[in-house]
C-alpha cells in the first residue's frame, strides 16, 4: 500500500507540474503566434498527457537524457508543451521551451518544401537530370562489385542506365549513399574519402566532390539514405543563384517567423540558448555532434539546420493548414498530397537499412505511412515524419489532425524513445478523427 500511495502521490505531482506547465506555456504559445487550447478541448487527456513528462523527468534523474522538449498540436491548436530537464548537462540551467537544438535530417523535409515551391513556379522540374544544373554529374558512372574465382572483390564503372533525376533526390533512389549505412565497396570508398568530412566546403564545392564518386545503385533502383538532400540544396542554389541559407530565409523562415532557424548561431546570445548532449553522447564513436558556434561554408540541405520547438511547429502548423499559414500560401494542398504520397512503389527496392520500417513508403522529404499495421506504433495511414541523428524528432497526421515535435540532444537514445512517445501521444488520444470543427 506504500508503494501504491507513493506512485499516487507521484502521478499527482506530474497532473500539478502540467497543469502549471501547460499554463505558462499557454503564454509561450500564443507570444510564438500559434493557437492554443487545452488538451481535452481537442480531444487529449490531461492526465495521459502528464504520463509523458513523467516518464521524461524519469529519464532525466536517471541521467538517460540532459533534457527534452514536447509539443503537441491538435485541431490547429498547440494543446501541450513541456521543457524537461537541463539545457546542457555541464551547467545548471533548466531547459527552455526556446531553447536551440541542432535538428540534423529535419533539414531535409523543410529544403524539400523550399524546392517544391520552385517546382510550383514552373522553375524546377522533378524529372529533369541533375546535371542540368550541376554538370559534373553528367559523367557519374555506377560501381557493380565483381566477385573473380577467388572470391575478391572488385568495382566496374558502369554507364547509368538513366540519369539520375531531381525527384531522385528527393526521394533517396538518386544512386548516391552517406558511405556509413550498410557495406559495399562504393560505400567503402565514400569512407577511404572521408565525404562525409565536408570540411570548409561550400555547397558547390560538395557537390563536385560527390560527383566524382561512383554511384551505389542505379537511379530509380533503390532506397538508400544519403547524401541526396545536400546535392538537392546545391541545386536550389544554382536555380535561385542564392545560397541555400539566403534562399531558405527569404521564402521560407522570415516568412513563416521561424526566427531562430539558421546553419549556424555565431551570436552569443543565442549560443547561450544551445541545447547540449552529454559529453559521451555520439551519433557513432568518432562523430560527436558538430559545433554550430563556428561557421563553415558549407550549408548542408541534409542535415545543417538548426531550430527550436517554436519554430518547427510553426513550419508544421503550415503543413498542417494545406501549405498556408496567417494568410500566406507557400504550397498548394495538391502540392503537399503528391509530397505526402508514397514515391517508391513496388520497383524500388529497400536497402536492409531501411530508415523509414515497415508500414512506410517515402514520399518528397518525408517517411509516409502506408500500412496501417506492419509499424511497431499507432498512427493513422497518411501520416508523414522524419528525424535527426542529433534526437529531434517530428510526425504529422492528417487524419487525426495532429502533429508532434520532439527535441532533445542524445543521438545514442533517439530511436527507442521515438516508438515510446508515439505510443503514449497516441494513448492520450480520446477521439479519433479530425478536429477542424472544433
Amino acid at each position: 500500500m506504500t508503494e501504491r500511495l507513493r506512485a499516487l502521490r507521484r502521478h499527482l505531482l506530474a497532473l500539478v507540474l502540467l497543469a502549471g506547465g501547460l499554463q505558462a506555456c499557454s503564454s509561450w504559445v500564443q507570444a510564438q503566434g500559434l493557437p492554443s487550447a487545452k488538451p481535452e478541448q481537442v480531444g487529449l487527456s490531461s492526465e495521459r498527457l502528464a504520463r509523458v513528462s513523467e516518464w521524461l523527468r524519469g529519464e532525466v534523474a536517471q541521467k538517460k537524457i540532459p533534457g527534452a522538449i514536447v509539443l503537441v498540436s491538435r485541431g490547429g491548436k498547440v494543446a501541450y508543451v513541456d521543457a524537461i530537464g537541463q539545457r546542457d548537462p555541464a551547467g545548471t540551467v533548466a531547459m527552455k521551451a526556446d531553447d536551440i537544438f541542432r535538428i540534423y535530417s529535419m533539414t531535409k523535409p523543410i529544403v524539400s518544401v523550399a524546392a517544391l515551391m520552385l517546382v510550383e513556379e514552373g522553375r524546377l522540374q522533378l524529372e529533369a537530370p541533375v546535371s542540368r544544373f550541376i554538370p559534373a554529374f553528367a559523367n557519374v558512372k555506377v560501381g557493380v562489385e565483381k566477385t573473380d574465382a577467388q572470391g575478391q572483390k572488385s568495382l566496374e564503372l558502369v554507364a547509368p542506365r538513366r540519369p539520375m533525376t531531381v525527384q531522385d533526390l528527393m526521394r533517396h533512389t538518386s544512386g548516391l549513399t552517406y558511405g556509413f549505412f550498410g557495406e559495399g565497396l562504393v560505400k567503402q570508398a565514400y569512407r577511404d574519402n572521408n565525404i562525409n568530412a565536408q570540411g570548409d566546403v561550400s555547397n558547390a564545392e560538395f557537390a563536385e566532390r560527390i560527383a566524382k564518386m561512383p554511384l551505389a545503385y542505379q537511379p530509380g533502383s533503390t532506397w538508400d539514405y544519403s547524401n541526396s538532400t545536400d546535392v538537392l540544396g546545391r541545386v536550389i542554389e544554382v536555380v535561385t543563384g542564392q545560397t541555400l541559407y539566403q534562399h531558405l530565409k527569404a521564402r521560407l523562415l522570415d516568412p513563416l517567423g521561424m526566427k531562430d532557424t539558421t546553419f549556424y548561431v555565431p551570436e552569443p546570445e543565442r549560443q547561450a540558448r544551445l541545447a547540449e548532449p552529454f559529453p559521451n553522447d555520439r551519433i557513432t564513436p568518432n562523430a560527436p555532434l558538430f559545433d554550430p558556434r563556428k561557421i563553415a561554408a558549407m550549408e548542408s540541405g541534409g542535415g545543417g539546420l538548426m531550430s527550436t520547438a517554436a519554430d518547427y511547429a510553426r513550419f508544421l502548423m503550415m503543413l498542417r493548414n494545406g501549405g498556408q499559414l496567417d494568410g500566406r500560401r507557400y504550397i498548394s494542398p495538391a502540392t503537399l498530397a503528391f509530397m505526402t504520397s508514397d514515391h517508391l512503389g513496388p520497383a524500388v527496392t529497400r536497402t536492409a537499412l531501411y530508415l523509414p520500417g515497415p508500414g512506410y513508403g517515402f514520399g518528397l522529404g518525408f517517411a509516409v505511412r502506408t500500412s496501417g499495421g506492419e509499424a511497431p506504433f499507432a498512427s493513422a495511414l497518411g501520416e508523414y515524419n522524419w528525424g535527426g541523428a542529433g534526437g529531434t524528432a517530428m510526425w504529422v497526421d492528417p487524419a487525426n489532425d495532429l502533429f508532434v515535435v520532439f527535441m532533445m540532444q542524445s543521438p545514442t537514445q533517439r530511436v527507442g524513445y521515438r516508438s515510446i512517445l508515439r505510443s503514449m501521444i497516441y494513448a492520450s488520444l480520446t477521439e479519433n478523427g479530425r478536429m477542424a470543427s472544433r
